[in-house]
């Protein structure tokens, strides 16, 4: 990850690129105005050759000025300065990283005299350095063959010019950002190096430094407790299951009432006996997305103290056709008694929430559970992979979740859930057990929300976002490269900022 660094002037001998901001009909901050001065006008003029205008969230990279050692010089767009907020500065922060990634060392980005923003220029320069960080995270783990041109070299962010007061905000979303990253990582690595114990075992070796406490129960533990639902899932694989809780405490009160995350975590998911199609199932990596959101999230939240109770649950389970594996038309019984009649071994993400969701109400007794899931293909045929689907049983819940997405850009849109009995409950009724895993073709997402209401307890708020389109996409964005996105850790992050923070 990129690292933060900050000065009051620029360094006019400093060979790093140069960043510098443009308002609407070319008009230059002062940092620009400066170069453009000496230089003699050649910005004006190359920006006119370009026919480059200060339209927001563009960029014009050029060579440096006869009398600037700096190794180039990037033009950001800011649009209407007056309209320019958090986000456009984000995004300018992460189109800037990705064109120098491999480029230059260094990106020194110029806040002097920027004017009357949208935002104050502290958060404005903070931001800008956080899109730059999330957008630099790569895994190369596994390339030994990269040429020294592909190597990422984009290491420091300097701001120039930027208040005093941009410091501890940079600090804050560094540490959010250093969530997203752990997220990416666990979502990114493929299946044979993340499965239930080996995601116990580097989550662990990354939370407990922060304070945050662990606690793992096995298969064993599982079937003490009567998880049927889940060790059903996970009985075809030669892996086994595994439930891993994280708790942080930054409230001083052993007795705060906690927030909790539920995250779905199959590491790998081939379908079961209800085998997937072969085209396109090592995509199945990130069938553990979920999980990987909530461990990501509780890493941000203890990494910047966030003075709150949060638990995170993830379960864990490998998805494998063997011999020993569930079967289309078995009947397991769920931890909170349930009986469910598993029509499609591929409908598995539900079977392992709904006992992880009955296990945090009587561990932690929440008032408040938000789950994740990669839950169904349906969510992305509806939202593609712009949105997540939330379904809830809170309209108080939704409107925090759905504002919280909007100020960081983790858009959630909310779908339609029925009361217990209503239509569309009603789709998921057994003939042969309590309710069956899986309802008919239409409404697939709907249903799937149906079932895991049927484990929550009244008097419970609770939300659940299918993140099947939002957590892995195929085209890069200002924000991410194609691929894992981090989608949640930012959203949960900041509901717990606006509503679950004293």
């Amino acid at each position: 990850m990129t690292s933060v660094k900050f000065a009051d002037n620029r360094d006019a001998a400093s060979p790093a690129a140069l960043l510098l901001f443009v308002g609407d009909g070319g008009q230059l901050s002062a940092g620009a105005q400066a170069l453009e001065t000496a230089g003699s006008g050649q910005l004006g003029r190359a920006m006119k050759a370009a026919n480059f205008t200060g339209k927001k969230g563009k960029l014009l990279e050029l060579l440096a000025p006869a009398g600037s050692q700096a190794s180039r010089v990037l033009l950001a767009g800011l649009g209407d300065a007056a309209k320019a907020d958090a986000r456009t500065f984000e995004d300018l922060g992460g189109e800037a990283a990705a064109r120098l990634q491999t480029l230059e060392a260094e990106l020194v980005a110029d806040f002097t005299g920027i004017g009357d923003l949208g935002v104050g220029a502290d958060v404005a320069a903070a931001h800008f350095a956080h899109g730059a960080e999330l957008r630099s995270w790569r895994l190369d783990t596994y390339r030994t063959r990269l040429k020294e041109e592909q190597k990422p070299k984009l290491k420091t962010i300097t701001l120039v010019g930027a208040p005093k007061s941009t410091a501890a905000i940079a600090d804050r979303l560094q540490k959010v950002a250093e969530g997203v990253a752990f997220a990416k990582e666990l979502i990114t690595e493929p299946g044979n190096v993340i499965y239930p114990q080996s995601f116990v075992d580097r989550v662990k070796a990354k939370v407990e430094p922060l304070g945050i406490q662990v606690t793992v129960l096995d298969e064993k533990d599982l079937a003490k407790l009567g998880a049927g639902s889940m060790l059903g899932v996970g009985q075809g694989s030669v892996k086994p299951p595994r439930l891993l809780a994280m708790e942080w405490n930054g409230t001083g009160n052993p007795e705060a009432t906690p927030l909790a995350l539920v995250g779905k975590g199959v590491t790998f998911d081939t379908g079961g006996i209800s085998i997937k199609p072969a085209a396109g199932m090592e995509d199945m990596k990130w069938d553990m997305g979920g999980a990987g959101a909530v461990a990501g999230t509780m890493v941000a939240l203890a990494g910047r103290k966030a003075k709150a109770r949060v638990v995170g649950i993830c379960g864990l389970v490998e998805n494998m056709p063997d011999g020993n594996a569930q079967r289309p038309g078995d009947i397991v019984t769920s931890m909170s008694g349930q009986t469910v009649e598993v029509l499609n071994t591929d409908a598995e993400g539900r079977l392992v929430l709904n006992d992880c969701l009955t296990w945090t109400q009587r561990t932690y007794k929440p008032k408040v559970i938000v789950d994740f899931a990669t839950l169904t293909g349906a969510i992305i045929i509806s939202l593609a992979h712009y949105y997540a689907g939330v379904f809830s049983n809170s309209d108080a819940l939704w409107g925090k979740l759905d504002a919280a997405g909007k100020k960081v850009n983790d858009l959630v849109w909310r779908q339609p859930l029925s009361e217990p009995g209503g239509h569309y409950d009603q789709l998921i009724d057994s003939t042969i057990a309590d309710m069956k895993n899986l309802g008919t073709r239409e409404g697939g997402s709907i249903t799937a929300a149906q079932f895991l209401q049927r484990y929550i307890d009244e008097g419970v708020e609770w939300a659940h976002i299918d993140i099947a389109g939002a957590v892995w996409r195929p085209k890069g964005a200002p924000l991410h490269d194609k691929g894992a996105t981090g989608f949640g850790v930012r959203l949960i992050d900041q509901l717990v900022s606006d509503n679950f923070e004293g």
